[in-house]
C-alpha cells in the first residue's frame, strides 16, 4: 500500500511543480513529504507573480479582512479533527524528532497566537490606529496624517529548530500587505506550506499572495532568483546563514537577520521560601524542556542567589525532580547519534569532575539521556550542549550577574526571573543596557507574546515605511 503523501510547498503560480519524495516512519506509520523541485527560472515567475497579485488583491485590503482570514486558518490548527492539524499532527514528530506532546503544545500555543484577539492586540501595540495601514490616519502628536506601507515582496528565509515560528513571520508580513515568499528548512518543510494552503482554502485571493517552497542553502541562483525583487529580506538561523544571505541582499532592500541568541534564569533569594523555590524549579524545567531547549528563549544555566531559605545546591536537586517530572508529561523527542554523545561525554566530565570533589554535583536521567541537571560551584557562564542538559550556578547576589554574562551580550536574548517585581526591573535594567531583550517570570519563557520586540526590533513596524501628510 502506497504510503500518504503531503505536500509541502505552496505555489499558486506554478500549477504541477516537479518534486522530490522524502520519506519518513515505517510501516503503518510511513509517510512522504514532497518537496518542490524548482529551476530558478521557475522560481522567478513565481516571484514575480505574487508581487503582481499584491498590487491586484492585497495592497488596498483592510487589515481587519486579513486578520480574519488568518484567524480562520488559526482555528483550524486549534481543532484536533480538521484535516490540517491532523496531518500537522501526525507528521511534525517524524519531520522535526520532537515528540508528539510536543507538538500538540507548540500547536497548541502559537495557533492560540494566530487568532484574531491576539493579531488586533499586535496591531493596536505597533500602530495605535491599525487603519494606519489602510489609509492616511491622524498623527499622533502632530498636525496632519500619516499612512504605513508594507514592502511589495518579502523574501522570508527559515530554520528548522521550532516550528511555528515560520507561519508567525508569515503572518505579521501578510499584516503588512506585503506579497510573501517563504523559503522552508530542510530540518521543518511542512508547518508553513500547510498554513499557506489553509490560507489559500479560506481566501483564494490572499493565498495568491503567498507562496512557500524549499531549496537547497547555499543555492546561489535560487537565492539570487528570490532576492532580487525582494523590499524586504527576513532570515532566522545561524550566524553563517544569516551572513551569507545579507551579503546577497540587495542594498535597497530591508534586512531583518534573527541569528543564534541564548537565554538564561535567575532565581532570586526572596523566591527561595520552600513553597517559592519548588515553584520556580518547576518554571524553570518547562522553560528548559520546551523545545527540547533548541529555541533561542530556551534558558542555558540558572543563577541562585544564596542566602535564601533553600541554598543553591538544594535548589538544583529540586529543579532535577522536576525535570524529571516534565519528561513524564511532555517527552523529549528523538537524538541524532551525535547529540546524544555530546550529552553522555558532559555527564562523564561532571561524574569525574564530582568524584575529584570541589562541589559540583550531578543529576541525570536514570534511563538514557533524557534530561540533566549539573549544580556547579564556578560562576562563569557555561552554554549547554542543549536537548535538556542545563547547569546550576550560585551567586553571592544578584549584582554579580550582569558581569558574568556580559562576554556574551551581543546573543543574549531572554532571562527568566523568579523574584519581586523590584529585582526583576533591577536585573532588566543592568541586563538590558548590556544586550538582553526580554524578561519574563520562569515558566514563561518559551511563550513570548505575539507583540515581543524580537531580539529588541518592533515586529511589524520594522517591516514598513511611513508616508506622512502634512496638513
Amino acid at each position: 500500500m502506497r504510503p500518504d503523501v503531503i505536500d509541502a510547498f505552496h505555489l499558486p503560480a506554478i500549477e504541477h511543480p516537479r518534486t522530490n519524495t522524502w520519506a519518513y516512519g515505517r510501516g503503518e506509520d510511513a509517510f512522504e513529504v514532497r518537496i518542490p523541485r524548482l529551476s530558478p527560472v521557475d522560481l522567478k515567475r513565481q516571484v514575480e507573480a505574487l508581487s503582481i497579485a499584491r498590487d491586484r488583491l492585497l495592497a488596498d485590503r483592510p487589515v481587519a479582512e486579513i486578520v480574519g482570514v488568518v484567524d480562520r486558518v488559526a482555528a483550524r490548527f486549534l481543532d484536533p479533527e480538521d484535516p490540517l492539524r491532523r496531518a500537522a499532527e501526525r507528521a511534525l514528530p517524524a519531520v522535526t524528532s520532537y515528540s508528539p506532546a510536543m507538538i500538540r503544545l507548540v500547536l497548541d500555543r502559537m495557533a492560540a497566537d494566530w487568532r484574531a484577539p491576539r493579531l488586533r492586540e499586535l496591531l493596536r501595540a505597533e500602530f495605535g490606529d491599525p487603519r494606519v495601514l489602510d489609509g492616511f490616519v491622524p498623527a499622533p502628536r502632530a498636525h496632519g496624517r500619516q499612512a504605513a506601507f508594507g514592502p511589495r515582496l518579502a523574501v522570508h528565509v527559515f530554520s528548522g529548530n521550532v516550528p511555528g515560528v515560520a507561519v508567525t513571520s508569515i503572518i505579521r508580513s501578510l499584516l503588512v500587505k506585503a506579497g510573501t515568499l517563504g523559503k522552508a528548512a530542510v530540518g521543518e518543510p511542512l508547518l508553513a506550506a500547510l498554513f499557506a494552503r489553509g490560507v489559500a482554502e479560506a481566501d483564494a485571493e490572499l493565498g495568491a499572495c503567498l507562496a512557500v517552497t524549499y531549496w537547497a542553502g547555499g543555492d546561489e541562483m535560487m537565492e539570487r532568483a528570490a532576492l532580487d525583487a525582494a523590499d524586504a529580506v527576513i532570515v532566522y538561523g545561524g550566524a553563517e546563514a544569516v551572513a551569507s544571505i545579507r551579503a546577497k541582499t540587495p542594498t535597497t532592500a530591508r534586512f531583518l537577520g534573527y541569528g543564534p541568541k541564548v537565554s538564561f534564569g535567575v532565581v532570586a533569594r526572596g523566591a527561595l521560601t520552600e513553597e517559592g523555590a519548588r515553584e520556580a524549579a518547576r518554571g524553570a524545567a518547562l522553560d528548559a524542556s520546551t523545545f527540547d531547549q533548541q529555541g533561542c528563549v530556551s534558558p542555558h544555566l540558572f543563577y541562585v542567589e544564596q542566602g535564601g531559605a533553600v541554598d543553591p545546591e538544594a535548589w538544583a536537586a529540586m529543579l532535577a525532580e522536576a525535570m524529571a517530572e516534565t519528561e513524564g508529561t511532555l517527552p523529549r523527542g528523538v537524538l541524532a547519534p551525535g547529540e546524544s554523545s555530546a550529552i553522555r561525554q558532559l555527564r562523564g566530565e561532571a561524574e569525574f569532575a564530582e568524584a575529584g570533589g570541589g562541589g559540583l554535583r550531578l543529576h541525570a536521567s536514570v534511563e538514557g539521556t533524557a534530561w540533566t541537571v549539573v549544580y556547579d560551584p564556578r560562576p562563569d557562564f557555561t552554554a549547554s550542549c542543549l536537548n535538556r542538559v542545563v547547569r546550576v550556578k550560585p551567586v553571592a547576589c544578584l549584582e554579580e550577574v550582569p558581569v558574568l554574562v556580559e562576554r556574551f551580550s551581543p546573543v543574549l536574548q531572554t532571562v527568566g526571573v523568579a523574584g519581586s517585581a523590584e529585582e526583576t526591573r533591577a536585573l532588566a535594567m543592568a541586563l538590558g543596557r548590556i544586550g538582553a531583550s526580554r524578561f519574563a517570570p520562569l515558566g514563561r519563557m518559551a511563550w513570548p507574546p505575539p507583540w515581543w520586540h524580537h531580539d529588541g526590533r518592533p515586529p511589524l513596524r520594522d517591516l514598513v515605511r511611513y508616508v506622512d501628510l502634512e496638513e
